[in-house]
C-alpha cells in the first residue's frame, strides 16, 4: 500500500525529470549549477555543498558551462588562490529561457491538481525547507 510519504517523493522525482525535459539545452546538473551561481554561490565547493551533488558532478557541469560559454571562472576577491565562478550574459539568458520553459511546464501540471495553489505553496515551502538542509549540511562540512 503506497501512503501519502510515498506518493510524495514520487511525484517530486516524476516532477524533476517533466522539469528537466522542459529546459532543452541543459540537463538538471547543469541547470541546479547554473541556477545556483546566478543566486550567488561563486565557488564550486559551495554549489557542491548548496545542491548536494558531489564535487565531481559540479567540475563535470561546471566544465560543460565553461566551453559552452554560459559561465566563466576567475579568481576569488578575497583569496586569488580560490576560483570563483560567474554566469556570462548567454548563460542568463538561457537560464531565464530555461525557467519561463519549466514554469510553463509546471504550470500545465498544476492546472491538473485539485488544489493548484496549495500544491505551489507547498513546493514554495519545500524549498525553505531544502535550504535550511543545505546550510546545516555545509555548516556541518557535508553534501
Amino acid at each position: 500500500m503506497e501512503t501519502d510519504d510515498i506518493r510524495a517523493i514520487r511525484a517530486v522525482v516524476r516532477l524533476a525529470r517533466h522539469l528537466e525535459s522542459a529546459a532543452h539545452e541543459l540537463n538538471l546538473a547543469q541547470y541546479r549549477v547554473l541556477a545556483a551561481v546566478s543566486d550567488g554561490d561563486e565557488r564550486a565547493s559551495r554549489v557542491a555543498a548548496r545542491l548536494a551533488l558531489g564535487k565531481p558532478t559540479v567540475s563535470a557541469s561546471v566544465d560543460a558551462l565553461c566551453r559552452r560559454g554560459l559561465l566563466v571562472r576567475g579568481p576569488a576577491s578575497d583569496d586569488h588562490r580560490a576560483v570563483c565562478l560567474r554566469v556570462t550574459p548567454d548563460g542568463e539568458a538561457l537560464l531565464r529561457a530555461a525557467d519561463a520553459a519549466m514554469i510553463r511546464r509546471l504550470e500545465a501540471i498544476l492546472a491538473r491538481t485539485p488544489d493548484a495553489a496549495a500544491a505551489r505553496a507547498g513546493l514554495a515551502q519545500l524549498a525553505v525547507g531544502l535550504d535550511a538542509t543545505a546550510d546545516e549540511r555545509a555548516r556541518a562540512g557535508r553534501r
